[in-house]
């Protein structure tokens, strides 16, 4: 963000000198017609997107286990829902909630299996490095996973016994 916001500046400032030396002559000189058209500002650089690794096993669903690639800024990759992931991670963005945040380990937590899931999370979101786990082995972090979806995909809790 600061570095886009230093290109804008740098780019007006350098459209502004133009400006002045174009419209001010220098001494001794004729004055200069006009501008009549404006002055075209050099492009900025932009930032790439959001790129990030999902690797996830156990869910409970054998075709949601795996790596996948999950790009934003336009989506894409090899995730299977790239534009519903991307928005959950914009919504994110703007609330600038960081949903990579492991939980407290102070924390209460409800005793309770969510299945044996995991995730983990890698790359790059919001300009800075990622590198998260995930799993469902209590309250907190069975919200948490769930709070990602569809980043992470839904899982289900199947007891190999029951199943």
């Amino acid at each position: 963000m600061l570095r886009r916001f230093v290109l804008i500046v740098a780019a007006t400032a350098t459209a502004s000198v133009a400006a002045l030396t174009v419209a001010v002559p220098t001494a001794g000189a004729a004055p200069s017609a006009p501008i009549s058209a404006p002055i075209p500002l050099p492009l900025l650089e932009s930032e790439p997107g959001d790129q990030l690794t999902v690797i996830t096993s156990d869910t409970g669903n054998p075709e949601a286990n795996g790596t996948y690639e999950l790009k934003c800024g336009p989506a894409g990759g090899t995730h299977p829902e790239a534009q519903a992931a991307c928005d959950k991670l914009a919504e994110f963005a703007s609330a600038e909630e960081d949903p990579f945040t492991p939980v407290d380990q102070d924390r209460m937590c409800t005793m309770q299996h969510g299945g044996p899931a995991t995730a983990r999370v890698t790359g790059t979101w919001q300009g800075r490095s990622i590198d998260a786990t995930f799993d469902r082995t209590n309250g907190c972090e069975i919200k948490r996973w769930e709070t990602l979806e569809p980043v992470l995909p839904t899982a289900r809790n199947e007891d190999p016994d029951t199943a």
